[in-house]
């Protein structure tokens, strides 16, 4: 059964979202180790974030455990279509979702009424865990100072 609740715009409301996510994680039971469920609330964290970022509204947060796969919903009310590349060289963010691809079994986005629906699922068999989450996360450092790197 999904549990969903709704986010208020201000960046504070992220970490408690973020961790809602974690306790409900736990309390379904689901086969993650810590470092898997670190990586879902990281995950979680950067596409609530995105919501906010490009709304400054209200979000709608929904998660479900299939037995197979865990799934993130957040549904925002903006039009502008999620883009891991579209952070401008000299910007000091905007690469979460880099984060979110390399972390994540998938992603992606549905429309959903005048606004859309971003996802991400994670499969307990299928983490990223150890070297392959190091690389993950040290290659979406690399992206940005490679880009910051570039515009100097």
């Amino acid at each position: 059964m999904p549990y969903e609740w709704g986010v208020k715009p201000d960046p504070a409301a992220v970490p408690p979202a973020r961790r809602l996510i974690a306790e409900i994680v736990r309390f379904w039971n689901v086969p993650f180790s810590d470092d898997a469920l670190r990586d879902v609330e990281l995950c979680a964290s950067e596409v609530i974030a995105n919501a906010m970022e490009h709304t400054n509204a209200r979000c709608r947060v929904t998660i479900r455990w299939t037995g197979v796969r865990l799934r993130v919903e957040v549904a925002d009310s903006s039009l502008q279509l999620p883009d891991p590349n579209a952070a401008q060289d000299s910007a000091t963010g905007g690469r979460g979702l880099l984060l979110v691809a390399g972390l994540a079994h998938s992603w992606g986005w549905q429309p959903a009424g005048a606004g859309k629906v971003v996802w991400f699922e994670v499969a307990a068999d299928q983490l990223v865990t150890g070297d392959s989450r190091l690389a993950v996360l040290v290659n979406a450092a690399q992206v940005q100072t490679e880009r910051l790197a570039h515009s100097a």
